[in-house]
């Protein structure tokens, strides 16, 4: 379904006097208003094909209803999250999850929705129907040759689907390593991941990037050969120019400082981009902001101050995605929650007093440097991502206009309540 412009704004009468009251009060005490509206509104986070349907665990999945059956139905699905936040322009495909069978058709549907394709991900961390060989033991650092050689089709032919779709980055996500001690030669394993990466680095076009993402454990559970973003880091420079390190905040060990990793990869010219999701225990995959929000907006400090120091666009010169997975909520509605999270973080990024917080950190006052953070982290920035929304055709409550227009309830009607979304 599609969601018509004019509904948005009959809906958004309801909530115009409120929000201009509030928007008002917070507007006074920002210098550069028309500057952060107009960064806010070029902002877009694209959504994974994979997010459109319930997620599960191992213990079990428990669809929602209206799910997705198909690719065209999952783009239907972010049209409508676009529609509604109008910073959602974008759909990243998980192959072979989401393959598109007639690329023409589905680039037609994309722009009758007012979207793009942004990354194309492969997939070698599951064996596929059909597929030949097994990656129980991995799949680019494999023992074996021919393991590795189909491993590197694999995300050849994914490349070659994203091409057709007019997609300019591949991103990588390797589960091998081992569960064991003694199970496998670190050594030779990251040789052969390298070798892997360089055959397919030199399918790309010349436009084109390769992401490459990280995690210290899970599936396996004693080493990962890409565990870190040193190890990625690694892998990128070896690769060249087109390689970079992709951020998941989900995949590191608890403690971890993120907004660091973040400032010396973006200094280094090597930061890809993010899969934005939060986290309590582990790659829990969670809304976005919610378990801890002030990490996000640190995390967006540096690099609003790290992109600024390179004269980077802040909308387009790395790569914004959501990856979660809602277990227990319905998934538009938790990426619609995500995307005004990370916008929130973003906004609060953007009100930091740099002169001043320049000046505390030269001169180590770091009671100061606490204050002048906080100080934008407390402001309720709310007011402002709603008038970006506003002025962009967007909902100024896009959750409760999801759920006054009955949405789900229609999807359900269209789609049936037992369908489950392929993926996930």
């Amino acid at each position: 379904m599609q969601i018509e412009r004019h509904r948005i704004d009959e809906l958004n009468q309801r909530y115009l006097s409120n929000h201009r009251r509030r928007f008002e009060a917070v507007a006074q005490d920002v210098a550069n208003l028309d500057t952060i509206l107009q960064k806010l509104g070029q902002f877009n986070i694209a959504i994974p094909s994979w997010a459109l349907g319930t997620g599960g665990t191992r213990f079990g999945r428990f669809s929602g209803g209206g799910e997705p059956r198909s690719l065209e139905e999952k783009i239907e699905d972010v049209g409508v999250i676009h529609a509604l936040n109008q910073s959602s322009n974008s759909i990243s495909l998980h192959i072979p999850w989401d393959i598109p069978n007639n690329a023409a058709s589905i680039k037609a549907l994309a722009a009758q929705n007012g979207l793009h394709f942004d990354a194309v991900n492969s997939n070698t961390f599951q064996d596929q129907p059909r597929q030949k060989l097994s990656y129980k033991f991995g799949s680019m650092h494999h023992t074996d040759k021919a393991v590795r050689r189909q491993a590197i089709e694999h995300n050849i032919e994914v490349i070659n689907y994203g091409i057709e779709l007019g997609s300019k980055a591949l991103s990588v996500w390797l589960s091998d390593g081992s569960n064991f001690p003694g199970q496998l030669n670190f050594r030779k394993a990251f040789q052969n991941t390298l070798e892997s990466l360089q055959e397919v680095y030199q399918s790309l076009p010349d436009d084109w990037k390769i992401w490459i993402e990280y995690k210290p454990y899970e599936p396996n559970f004693y080493s990962t050969t890409i565990g870190d973003w040193g190890q990625s880091y690694l892998l990128a420079s070896k690769l060249g120019a087109k390689a970079s390190t992709l951020v998941d905040l989900g995949h590191h060990l608890q403690g971890t400082n993120i907004e660091q990793i973040v400032a010396v990869l973006l200094m280094e010219g090597k930061l890809a981009g993010f899969h934005f999701n939060d986290s309590k225990y582990g790659d829990d995959d969670l809304t976005v902001g919610s378990i801890n929000p002030y990490q996000l907006f640190l995390i967006f400090s540096e690099l609003v101050e790290g992109m600024d120091a390179r004269g980077m666009d802040h909308a387009t010169s790395i790569g914004w995605m959501i990856d979660a997975s809602h277990n227990v909520k319905d998934p538009i509605e938790d990426l619609l929650q995500s995307v005004q999270a990370i916008k929130i973080a973003y906004a609060q990024a953007l009100l930091i007093n740099r002169p001043a917080l320049v000046e505390a950190q030269i001169s180590n006052d770091v009671t100061s440097a606490q204050e002048i953070l906080q100080q934008a982290y407390r402001t309720d920035v709310r007011p402002l991502v709603a008038e970006a929304s506003l002025l962009n055709g967007g909902a100024l409550n896009p959750v409760a206009t999801f759920r006054q227009l009955k949405v789900r309830e229609n999807l359900i009607k269209e789609r049936g309540s037992k369908t489950v979304a392929t993926g996930l």
